[in-house]
């Protein structure tokens, strides 16, 4: 059986275990075109033992094309890329699933001189792959019929290694992970911290990143972290904290570094502008605290309760630890398979119901 061409920029090291999970089950072949990496973890180049190629995002249309393929997955990313992949998939009647992470239009002009031509693939796909049920909703919305959903996940085992040890009582650690870029919040959030005013008693906000400038006291920058350096961050900070903001090239898509810290039994606090809690990973007063994006005052307020009530932390932490266990490699391969079924070009011809397109 030809293989699946699987069109993305880059292949973070995270997803590797992934694609090489998809590729058993499926037999798939990485096209790669390279690009400005927006997935902020170390880029891994293609997984060991995976069948991939570099491409120029013109060479892929010619590629889907070429007759070598029984259907093509290609996420909304590649300006070039995707356009060039849809038609030539419509010329030569080849099956084309999109993987879809939009959940708001971003509002540059690029965007919306694109929007028609992303409403004729949503309606014409043979497939939609989601991050989750707030992407589905969007999609749905704009005439997309065969949707499927593949959970944003981690390798929980390599996360959650070390999780039970028991983190030193004092003031409350808080710490931030991700890149210095507007959408993620980093501003709004150190707004919040001096509105609290939790470093007079000795709590502190760590700053995992590309971050530079001066800061307000109890925050402390730490740069770039290898993973197992991170996830020791994560098991001994208390809570994790996530205040992205929609921007207008920018939302939130999901927000990985949720899952990696639920694994720690890290308790989240998060904004309604991360794709983690619109799309139903987070929950408010369950597994974290959520609270309206770009508003410091809100951020104030959470933090300064989740420093005076640690059994709500270790609520939250507990739940956590839990929800997350159903966030997993094996899940997203489940949504791939599912629409690679519903496009009639799967392996295994059989349809799982418990899989079927909503």
């Amino acid at each position: 059986m030809r293989p699946v061409l699987f069109v993305t920029g880059h292949v973070p090291a995270e997803r590797h275990s992934a694609l090489r999970e998809l590729h058993d089950r499926e037999a798939i072949e990485l096209a790669l075109f390279g690009g400005p990496d927006a997935h902020g973890a170390p880029a891994g180049g293609p997984p060991p033992g995976v069948p991939s190629r570099a491409v120029s995002q013109a060479e892929v249309g010619r590629l889907v094309a070429s007759g070598d393929y029984r259907a093509v997955i290609l996420g909304t990313g590649g300006r070039l890329a995707l356009p060039a992949a849809w038609l030539a998939a419509r010329r030569v009647r080849l099956p084309f699933i999109l993987w879809a992470a939009l959940w708001r239009t971003p509002r540059t002009p690029a965007h919306l001189a694109g929007l028609p031509l992303m409403l004729w693939i949503y309606r014409d796909a043979a497939a939609v792959v989601t991050y989750g049920e707030h992407v589905s909703a969007y999609v749905a919305a704009r005439g997309a019929r065969r949707i499927l959903i593949a959970p944003q996940a981690v390798d929980n085992d390599f996360w959650a290694v070390g999780a039970g040890v028991d983190r030193e009582p004092g003031p409350l650690r808080v710490l931030f992970v991700g890149r210095r870029i507007p959408a993620k919040g980093e501003a709004v959030l150190l707004d919040g911290w001096g509105r609290s005013g939790l470093a007079a008693g000795g709590a502190t906000l760590t700053l995992v990143g590309d971050h530079d400038g001066r800061v307000p006291p109890g925050v402390v920058r730490v740069g770039r972290l290898d993973r197992v350096a991170l996830r020791n961050f994560y098991g001994s900070a208390d809570v994790l904290a996530i205040p992205s903001i929609p921007t207008p090239e920018f939302v939130e898509p999901w927000g990985l570094v949720a899952n990696e810290a639920m694994n720690q039994r890290t308790a989240i606090l998060t904004t309604d502008a991360v794709g983690a809690a619109a799309g139903g990973m987070l929950r408010d007063r369950r597994n974290s605290l959520v609270v309206p994006a770009g508003d410091p005052d809100a951020l104030a307020g959470a933090l300064v309760l989740l420093a005076g009530a640690p059994e709500l932390r270790a609520g939250l932490a507990d739940a956590g630890t839990r929800d997350v266990l159903a966030f997993t490699h094996s899940a997203w391969v489940d949504g791939f398979a599912a629409a690679l079924r519903t496009a009639g070009v799967a392996r295994d011809p059989l349809l799982a119901w418990s899989n079927a397109p909503v």
